[in-house]
């Protein structure tokens, strides 16, 4: 099993797979929600704080799970759960297929081609929300992987809400298809970057799921 495939399993909570970097976010969450309902049967002050720090926690839990995936058949497949945002021609030739991440999406995103990772680069910028224009220019790790078409990008943008981007693996790391890389805590997109011939399969509106939507058309 993958490196980050099995270092996911060491953040888990009551049964439910957490991905992983979760843990200093998550946990102090559910301390303050499992500590205010002990209070609660004493205290009605403490019963009116348990409920929303017990939502809070069930949210995170939410946010936080990274189910197993069955990987799908493709020579390029979705990084990221979201919804299609943009596909636009790159003046290189390339297509540059861009997921918007809702907070209601798993953040756990995948190595859309099996391959070596050449480079993670994180780059310093703002945090405008991620559907907007702007946010091309937001914090930001580029990702590069040598497959068998060549040269792939990849981009993991954060949001407004999403300021920390955790990835799993390190430049030089050979990947499978549909493996784990790295973590976008809260809102984000995801760039896909598809080499100049390849056609585009999917659609502006179109939900994905990260290992499973297949991006590229034979």
């Amino acid at each position: 099993m993958p490196h980050s495939q099995t270092s996911a399993h060491r953040d888990s909570l009551a049964g439910v797979r957490l991905a992983r970097g979760a843990s200093p976010w998550l946990l102090p969450t559910v301390a303050t929600a499992a500590l205010s309902l002990v209070r609660a049967r004493k205290s009605k002050r403490a019963a009116a704080i348990a409920v929303p720090t017990t939502a809070l926690a069930a949210g995170m839990l939410w946010f936080f799970r990274d189910p197993e995936r069955e990987i799908a058949q493709g020579r390029v497949i979705s990084p990221a759960d979201g919804v299609v945002q943009s596909i636009m021609p790159w003046k290189d030739g390339r297509t540059r297929v861009a997921i918007f991440m809702s907070p209601l999406n798993v953040h756990v995103n995948r190595a859309p081609l099996a391959g070596t990772v050449t480079s993670v680069e994180h780059i310093p910028g703002g945090f405008v929300p991620a559907f907007n224009k702007e946010s091309e220019n937001n914090e930001r790790v580029v990702w590069h992987f040598d497959t068998e078409f060549g040269d792939i990008e990849m981009v993991q943008i954060a949001g407004a809400v999403a300021r920390r981007i955790v990835p799993y693996i390190p430049q030089g790391t050979k990947v499978e298809q549909g493996e784990r890389i790295g973590l976008i805590r809260f809102g984000s997109r995801v760039d896909i970057y598809l080499p100049e011939g390849v056609d585009v399969a999917v659609e502006v509106g179109q939900a994905t799921t990260a290992g499973v939507t297949r991006i590229d058309r034979d």
